[in-house]
């Protein structure tokens, strides 16, 4: 059972950074793909940025050059370091891990960024 907690979130002004991080009840080695998506109000959900077991990131054309999604083994945890930060980032980030070894699927409960001056 993998539990995602998720912080970091909060109100900052346009062109400041963040860094959310999504702590995983799960060893390392047992998730293949970690992930972070948003959504604001009123869009689909959507891709912001995703890292595998062996290092591949993979990031949106709306984020890419401003992010940047990492992994720490030991804790257990991967971070999002957001850069730049526009009003049109604005919304509820939420963590993901695919471990399909374990049948697991995961997605944790969210963390608003709101960008604003």
């Amino acid at each position: 059972q993998v539990q995602l907690v998720e912080s970091g979130g909060g109100l900052v002004q346009p062109g400041g950074s963040l860094r959310l991080s999504c702590a995983v009840s799960e060893r390392i080695f047992s998730i293949n793909t970690m992930s972070w998506h948003r959504q604001a109000p009123g869009t689909q959900r959507e891709l912001v940025a995703s890292i595998t077991n062996s290092g591949t990131t993979n990031y949106a054309s709306t984020v890419k050059g401003r992010s940047t999604i990492s992994r720490d083994n030991v804790r257990n945890t991967v971070y999002l370091q957001m850069n730049s930060l526009k009003p049109g980032d604005t919304a509820v980030y939420y963590c993901r891990v695919i471990a399909p070894m374990i049948r697991v699927d995961t997605w944790g409960q969210g963390t608003q960024v709101t960008v604003s001056s």
